[in-house]
């Protein structure tokens, strides 16, 4: 048995920051696979606030022709804002559950700024394909599910589009892990940065386990607040279809279950993002499941919990 905690599920079903429509079912899709129940058997008191919607106004433009949904964007970064807020105000530990990634750039600021008020520093795990670090304009695709990285550390040319920072996150406090898709200006912008990455030809070199001990250590050293945020294309697509943006070669089932397993017994995780599940690319409900076992392991279910089949 775990210590008990309190959750908070959030649904943010937003999918406009992508170029495939499925991921507003995604919150839909993880009650369905039984997380409430998942989390519960654990013993954590869980409560389930519902799906909160962003209702954009004005539609924007930008010199970059390919930005689109500009506006639902703008939108939903000012609704997640005051949603995390009003979650971060109790002792909740909020699961936010998407939506396509574009909610980090509305749960992120929040985040860093309650770390803040308690005199402590925000720390992010990122685990997904892609460093998401594009800006407005450097997106090649307009799609704006790739760009919260590059918002939330504050980079030039998000003014006037969507609403200011008032802080960014430090660079050198985010952690990105299952890296291996990145574009030039990401690149670029990890080099500047100095944003620590550890893509997936680390990961076979060395494993998971020791670049993710030795992040927790600094968390832990700086007595910061970690947000994890979870892209469901970390996995590899092999274990994990229900995603559109698939990248072969990612995390294993038991890379996976040994990072939720490390994070549950740091005891430093105090909130999550879940993203990019589309169950309309779904076998059968088989990637809503496994999320749901994923976090189910950070919220302390051990090996010898998991029922399995008797031979």
């Amino acid at each position: 048995m775990t210590s008990q905690r309190s959750i908070a599920l959030i649904g943010a079903p937003a999918d406009t920051g992508g170029a495939y429509a499925g991921c507003l079912m995604g919150p839909d899709a993880l009650r369905t696979a039984g997380i409430v129940g998942a989390l519960s058997e654990l013993g954590h008191r869980v409560e389930d606030l519902g799906n909160f919607h962003a209702v954009a106004g004005e539609s924007k433009s930008h010199s970059n022709a390919t930005v689109h949904d500009l506006a639902s964007y703008a939108a939903l970064i000012a609704m997640l804002g005051d949603v995390c807020r009003q979650s971060l105000d109790g002792d909740h530990a909020p699961i936010f559950m998407g939506g396509d990634h574009s909610i980090a750039a509305g749960t992120l600021p929040a985040i860093a700024r309650r770390a803040r008020q308690e005199g402590r520093e925000p720390f992010v795990l990122w685990l997904d394909a892609h460093p998401d670090l594009h800006t407005l304009d450097s997106t090649r695709s307009g799609n704006l599910h790739g760009t919260p990285v590059a918002y939330v550390t504050g980079a030039p040319g998000f003014e006037g589009a969507v609403p200011a920072l008032d802080e960014p996150i430090r660079p050198d406090n985010i952690c990105m892990m299952g890296i291996r898709s990145v574009d030039p200006a990401e690149r670029l912008r990890i080099v500047e940065t100095g944003i620590t990455v550890h893509d997936m030809r680390a990961i076979d070199e060395f494993g998971i386990a020791a670049p993710l001990r030795a992040f927790l250590e600094r968390v832990r050293a700086a007595d910061g607040r970690l947000h994890v945020s979870f892209d469901v294309d970390f996995l590899d697509p092999e274990i994990a279809p229900a995603v559109g943006t698939t990248v072969p070669g990612g995390a294993t089932f038991r890379e996976a279950h040994l990072v939720m397993e490390m994070l549950h017994d740091s005891g430093l995780v105090s909130s999550l993002d879940i993203v990019e599940l589309n169950p309309f690319l779904d076998e059968r409900g088989r990637t809503a499941k496994l999320i749901v076992d994923l976090v189910a392991s950070l919220f302390g279910r051990q090996v010898l919990d998991r029922r399995t089949r008797s031979y």
